[in-house]
């Protein structure tokens, strides 16, 4: 079997495994939550006969290795239950739900991944002087502050002081994507900021590691411009780990904009996933934990198969 495929295999063999005890996790921990799920929805008022119906319903008197497994045998077919408080199907709210989210994710990504590259050429490009330490010390400065901090002093001076933007991140499927987009701008800019510092440094080191190789030298000996040779000739060997750092922030997009939509009131998975966990809708806090982590899995597997692509070793063994 040729190397590479033998790697995707392992790394994707992974992957399931990974998900399957993440999903064991998840379901075990909401297992553990301090008192009783049923009780906490109908609340205090709520009458034995009732509350003996909802914990039938929820399955709370048969083994928890069964519920796992149906559970888990649902979410394989596509099957993600009821919601306990609204009584809908958890996968059609989940799918506007992700939607969202990944709307959201998509266009930080835009924003922030190509951001990023250019402001680590640039710190290469201008190592040790004023741009690299001006370029490094404002982005780990913004990733040092909570994101939530970031995002309520956006809103304070662009939203309110100066009316850019808006504090409340309301989108649907009824508005054009200009005005969606207009909406997402503070998000975007708040998410940008989070992930911006980690890739540009990645990106950076990347290739100060590959500027130290013969073949740099050679370039420059032969005239080329400092930026051509970063460009042309160190970037592209620097890509494998630049690409595995981009895919980790663009898992967190995705999986970390929990506290973005809270502050932003936005309508994605984030919110969704709060507002189960306050109302105890267990079935929810289920779907929604299992579909992060099959994300964050996802990405970091995909990571790991680009960067094995991009192995000249691998591509082209001995």
């Amino acid at each position: 079997m040729h190397p590479i495929i033998k790697l995707i295999a392992q790394r994707f063999t992974l992957g399931i495994l990974l998900l399957v005890a993440a999903s064991v996790l998840i379901f075990g921990l909401t297992e553990a939550l301090p008192g009783d799920a049923a009780q906490a929805v109908l609340g205090q008022a709520a009458t034995p006969e009732n509350l003996a119906n909802l914990r039938e319903e929820m399955g709370l008197n048969r083994p928890a290795t069964t519920r796992y497994f149906e559970w888990f045998g649902g979410i394989l077919q596509g099957d993600m239950g009821v919601s306990i408080i609204n009584r809908l199907d958890i996968a059609e709210s989940v799918g506007k739900r992700l939607g969202n989210t990944l709307f959201l994710a998509f266009w930080a990504a835009i924003v922030s991944v190509p951001l990023a590259i250019f402001l680590g050429l640039l710190a290469v490009r201008y190592r040790n002087r004023w741009p690299d330490k001006l370029i490094s010390g404002v982005t780990l400065t913004t990733i040092s502050i909570p994101e939530f901090l970031i995002g309520y002093v956006l809103v304070y001076f662009l939203a309110v002081k100066l009316g850019f933007g808006s504090a409340l991140a309301m989108v649907n499927d009824d508005m054009p994507l200009w005005q969606k987009l207009q909406s997402i701008v503070l998000p975007v800019m708040v998410l940008t900021l989070v992930v911006l510092a980690h890739m540009m440094r990645m990106t950076r080191a990347a290739i100060l590691n590959v500027m130290q190789s013969a073949y740099i030298e050679t370039a420059e000996l032969k005239g080329l411009s400092v930026f051509n040779v970063i460009a042309k000739h160190a970037f592209p060997n620097a890509v494998s780990p630049i690409v595995n750092v981009v895919m980790l922030n663009l898992a967190y997009l995705v999986v970390g904009v929990v506290v973005i939509e809270v502050v932003f009131v936005y309508p994605g998975m984030g919110q969704f996933l709060v507002d189960a966990v306050t109302k105890r809708d267990v079935p929810v806090v289920l779907a929604c934990g299992v579909i992060f982590a099959a994300i964050y899995i996802g990405l970091n597997m995909l990571a790991d198969i680009i960067s094995i692509l991009a192995n000249p070793r691998l591509r082209h063994p001995k």
